[in-house]
């Protein structure tokens, strides 16, 4: 049997760690700095989330939550973060996994992260293939030089 390196886990278990050490950062500061806010969407079926009965119902699927002018009790944990936050001048406490979250977006820099599951990746690559049959027959690949791109 041959071993691969699992780039995609490797590469969302990085991504996981840059939300954990930015949510500390705000959780050591008390609030967010600048005008710098995240929408963040994450699968509210995921074990291990807990939020209260009513957001469930509302949110069968998934939920986008944004940490921006008022939320409190932030604590960073290793496997999720806890947050409450106001809906409809009703704070709710919520536990989100990082391994929940599909997006981590901060439009203030422009920033975003996507998580795809295995098995909505495995869905883009079929029709990645089905779309490559339309199209022309793959070429050779071409080595080219790096000093040709050189000044």
């Amino acid at each position: 049997m041959s071993r691969t390196i699992d780039y995609g886990n490797l590469m969302h278990r990085a991504m996981r760690g840059l939300i954990q050490e930015v949510l500390r950062g705000v959780q050591a500061e008390g609030t967010l700095p600048g005008e710098h806010h995240f929408f963040i969407t994450f699968d509210t079926t995921h074990p291990g989330v807990e939020m209260a009965e009513w957001l469930g119902a509302r949110y069968p699927g998934d939920m986008t939550v944004v940490m921006q002018h008022w939320f409190d009790n932030l604590e960073v944990g290793d496997e999720g973060f806890s947050v409450t936050l106001n809906f409809g001048d009703a704070p709710e406490p919520l536990y989100i996994p990082y391994d929940a979250i599909k997006t981590f977006v901060d439009p203030s820099v422009e920033f975003g992260l996507r998580f795809e599951t295995q098995e909505e990746a495995d869905e883009d690559e079929t029709a990645e293939i089905e779309e490559d049959a339309e199209e022309e027959p793959q070429r050779d690949a071409e080595v080219v030089s790096l000093d040709s791109f050189r000044k």
